[in-house]
């Protein structure tokens, strides 16, 4: 998909050939670099503790809004959200919400050695992962961190992403983050490809692209901040379907088709840009921004915030000691939301070519009413207190889903550095092609349609573009048997 104005340069085909070439390069060197992981594992220290919110040191409670705030004024508010969406199935609620309006850089760096791509990796300390490290981008900066609100060392690499004349990008768009947990919050979302000499300090390592990939399949391994990165690379294009062979491989086929334009789509991109300002124009969605005291049906308790249901998320406080992060120890609060998600692709072959089915997605914090999403997002268990016409659709068929008709499995964790232990079930499932599924909320959208929308801010929220990068991949993959997979 091209978006009007856009086009698709020679030199990005030559990319997409250089990407998929990269993305074939999984050999033992992979179990290599997980023993590097490994060892730096157990070499790191990470001590997380939880506090009381009133226990923060250099965070305090405005004594009129009961804002949680930084004694700086920099870094992030947590704030209070009114949200009116008339018609919906929950029209009117308020809830605690981030506010951290700055953007930061998420950046890989990109290197060919011996003819092929690689990218620079950091293996990355956040508090709020389930096991420390998490393979990361070559950096992850807020702008405070990176003009040095925290006092603490510089951030290394940042200079290629501030400047980058000299070098080539591969990629350069801003991208939302959570849009329930964060008010309009955005990220740059960078590849930058250097030709000189680049050095590679202690945690950070070259990865192929299907190396990268592989370890995707790992649980709690390859962190969001470098998943919405990896989603944005052009992986699409005739050149990826010259450069890796189908075979008898009818998924792998579909998945390549999906890759090209040419293959055709169920909707014309037309079709699905208009569908989609469409659902953004017929919307209403009134959020204002509220004091923290304000928000009603929230209670604090035990040193945190929670919902009087105790469902949905709590606003918590942490203590922090680590090694190998810009500040060795630092206090702060974070939204904690207790048991695994689910996040979903249902897929299905429309004609020999794969399509994923897109949520039009409302949620309170987008800049732009509606993004898309996977088909099911969401955690099954907050459904219990809310209205039943709340419930998502598909749903069901995704918790339902057969073995066999899972293609991509891993609980993959959120980003560590707002969000506590968070952890969702990322997966893709296969639907029969007869089955329409149907819905106006909904519709089929191939890869490289995907890939048009990502080269343009605010189309695909933060979960989807994990489950592209999931989907990028299969694509160099080996499909498992039926009965080898779980």
């Amino acid at each position: 998909m091209r978006l009007p104005g856009s086009t698709t340069t020679p030199a990005e085909h030559g990319l997409a050939e250089r990407l998929a070439a990269s993305g074939l390069v999984r050999d033992g060197s992979t179990a290599d670099a997980l023993r590097w992981f490994e060892d730096l594992r157990s070499r790191s220290y990470t001590e997380v503790e939880q506090v009381a919110l009133e226990d923060l040191v250099g965070w305090s409670t405005h004594p009129v809004t009961g804002d949680i705030v930084h004694d700086s004024g920099r870094f992030f508010v947590v704030e209070g959200l009114d949200v009116r969406i008339p018609g919906g199935p929950v029209p009117h609620w308020r809830q605690p919400i981030i506010n951290q309006p700055e953007i930061g850089v998420l950046g890989i760096l990109a290197k060919e050695f011996d003819g092929v791509l690689h990218l620079l990796m950091q293996a990355k300390v956040e508090p709020g992962n389930c096991n420390g490290l998490q393979l990361s981008p070559t950096v992850q900066a807020t702008r405070s961190n990176y003009t040095g609100a925290h006092r603490g060392r510089g951030v290394p690499y940042l200079d290629y992403f501030m400047d980058t004349a000299p070098h080539s990008v591969l990629a350069d768009v801003r991208q939302s983050e959570q849009g329930s947990w964060f008010h309009q919050k955005r990220n740059r979302n960078m590849v930058v490809e250097v030709r000189g000499d680049v050095p590679v300090l202690d945690g950070f390592r070259w990865f192929t692209l299907g190396q990268v990939h592989e370890l995707l399949a790992a649980d709690d391994l390859v962190n969001m901040d470098a998943r919405t990165v990896l989603s944005c690379l052009p992986f699409t294009g005739r050149g990826v379907r010259r450069s890796i062979a189908a075979g008898d491989d009818w998924f792998r086929d579909a998945l390549l088709r999906s890759c090209v334009a040419e293959e055709g789509s169920r909707h014309p991109d037309d079709e699905v840009l208009s569908w989609i300002t469409q659902a953004r124009s017929a919307t209403d969605v009134h959020t204002r921004r509220i004091p923290l005291s304000d928000v009603d049906g929230w209670v604090r308790v035990d040193g945190r915030i929670r919902h009087e249901t105790g469902r949905f998320f709590d606003v918590m406080g942490v203590r922090v000691v680590a090694r190998g992060r810009e500040v060795d120890s630092w206090t702060q609060p974070m939204i904690e939301a207790p048991g695994e998600g689910v996040v979903a692709f249902v897929v299905r072959r429309i004609g020999g070519v794969l399509h994923a089915l897109m949520h039009g997605r409302v949620e309170p914090g987008y800049i732009d009413v509606v993004e898309l999403a996977p088909t099911v997002q969401c955690k099954p268990e907050n459904y219990s207190v809310l209205d039943p016409r709340a419930r998502p659709p598909f749903l069901d068929l995704v918790l339902a889903a057969a073995p066999d008709r899972i293609r991509f499995d891993a609980v993959l964790s959120e980003e560590g550095g707002r969000f506590y232990r968070t952890r969702n079930r990322y997966l893709v499932v296969e639907v029969d092609p007869a089955e329409e599924l149907a819905h106006p909320d909904f519709r089929w959208v191939t890869l490289d349609q995907l890939a048009g929308l990502l080269r343009h801010s605010h189309y695909l929220n933060v979960q989807a573009r994990s489950l592209v990068a999931c989907l990028h991949s299969l694509v160099c993959a080996p499909i498992p048997a039926p009965e080898a997979r779980t």
